[in-house]
């Protein structure tokens, strides 16, 4: 087992990480730039060190920094979190050549994974469902023309990069595509530094469902049920639940099968995210795979009574998944709302600040993951997610009314919070009716 594992994170993640290394007897390090010097993760930590000021490139996206932090405290793991280098391959690369285990999967897994148009090829290999679209890359607005026509309008452009709705445009006619491409390629050149586009048939409404899976260096793999994110704005998730209203046994178990199926191709191992479209006829599609633990993966977490960041750390250490498939079963119903630090009255503006009061509710099937507490402060550097308030019920209608109950009890002073979004989302009634998909945001008005 490892002896110590140095955290290339920050916030709730790196608590998270900290809590499972601590139940497994490993010390850890904090790593942390001077806008965070005293917070959370630097106190929860064995050791803490700073790499740097605020910027993140100047500190949490700074390789030679961490590796060197690694070095001199005597780190044999590093495990990234979410976001920053979580999905590099060259980070996982150099954690490798310097003897450093990288706690997350091989780095050919996340460049085949990290590049669209790759994955793609690589599913369509392993016969998983996708999306009609270009057999590569795309170079020119004259080159997809005649594949848009094939497939049919609407299509959309994508990036070969990166993520987060950046690089994506929707053609709806042959008069929108040559603007797409150009906008497209524009925006993924300036925010990935790679303007390489491909080109899908674009899924009208769909609803947006993952699949958690974990493997290990063995060739095992399970999945661990799917997760409904749905509930998104401008391609970022407010809200995520498990199990899905919109999946049944049968789909599930065909969408679980798909996703493991994925992981075999990619020769996958850890905990990772196959992202699916599913369309209003029950017909799904491969989307993307994400080669990290994920925000939301405490939805799975708690349905499935498993501990993921704690699996990761075993699996990443050499050893065998903890379960079998047949060990994987779900009971009830888990919501996660994301808690940030935005102002939902004014278009979700940022408010970042010094937290008053923090007080988040307790009991039973109530779990809250933050890093929060009284005067901690929010910075404007960085992601301006503050808490995860995850709630269990015995169905879906309990789950939200459990929910309402919690949200009124969360208090949250000094700053501006979803809080009362998440709130009337709750009592909106085509999302209690479990009838939603991506378009959510924008056709309904929860505030």
């Amino acid at each position: 087992m490892f002896n110590k594992i140095l955290i290339a994170n920050r916030g709730e993640v790196a608590l998270r990480v900290m809590k499972a290394a601590r139940e497994l007897g490993i010390r850890t390090v904090a790593v942390y730039s001077e806008a965070d010097r005293g917070a959370a993760h630097t106190i929860a930590a064995d050791e803490a060190v700073c790499i740097g000021p605020p910027p993140p490139n100047k500190s949490y996206l700074s390789i030679p920094r961490i590796i060197a932090t690694a070095e001199i405290t005597d780190a044999d793991a590093i495990h990234p979190g979410y976001g920053f280098l979580a999905e590099n391959a060259h980070f996982a690369e150099i954690c490798e050549a310097c003897k450093v285990s990288f706690i997350g999967p091989s780095p050919r897994t996340i460049t085949l994974m990290g590049n669209k148009a790759t994955a793609r090829q690589t599913m369509m290999s392993a016969n998983v469902p996708v999306i009609p679209g270009s057999k590569g890359i795309i170079d020119t607005p004259d080159e997809a023309a005649p594949i848009a026509e094939e497939i049919g309008y609407p299509v959309i452009v994508k990036a070969v990069s990166g993520g987060g709705g950046r690089g994506m445009r929707v053609a709806n006619t042959p008069a929108d595509l040559s603007n797409a491409f150009a906008t497209a390629q524009a925006e993924a050149e300036n925010a990935f530094g790679d303007g390489s586009l491909y080109l899908e048939k674009f899924i009208v409404n769909p609803r947006h469902i993952e699949i958690q899976i974990m493997g290990d260096r063995h060739g095992n793999v399970v999945h661990l049920g799917e997760r409904d994110c749905s509930i998104q704005r401008r391609h970022q998730k407010l809200l995520e639940e498990s199990p899905s209203p919109a999946v049944n046994d049968a789909l599930r178990a065909k969408m679980g099968a798909a996703a493991v199926k994925a992981a075999h191709a990619a020769k996958y191992y850890s905990a990772g995210t196959v992202e699916f479209l599913l369309d209003a006829s029950g017909h799904f599609y491969f989307m993307e795979m994400n080669t990290r633990i994920q925000v939301e993966h405490p939805v799975t977490a708690m349905l499935t009574d498993t501990d993921l960041v704690r699996e990761m750390i075993l699996v990443a250490d050499g050893k065998k998944l903890s379960w079998t498939q047949d060990d994987i079963t779900f009971d009830g119903h888990c919501i996660e709302c994301r808690i940030n630090a935005e102002n939902p009255y004014k278009n979700f503006g940022p408010s970042p600040g010094r937290i008053d009061k923090f007080s988040p509710p307790e009991g039973e099937g109530i779990r809250v993951d933050s890093y929060a507490s009284d005067g901690a402060m929010v910075s404007p550097y960085y992601d301006s997610l503050v808490a995860k308030l995850i709630v269990k019920g015995k169905d879906r209608l309990d789950a939200i009314e459990r929910t309402k109950v919690t949200l009124d009890n969360f208090i949250i002073e000094g700053i501006h919070t979803t809080i009362p979004f998440h709130r009337a989302l709750m009592d909106h009634p085509r999302f209690v009716s479990g009838n939603f998909n991506t378009a959510f945001m924008e056709e309904e008005k929860v505030l």
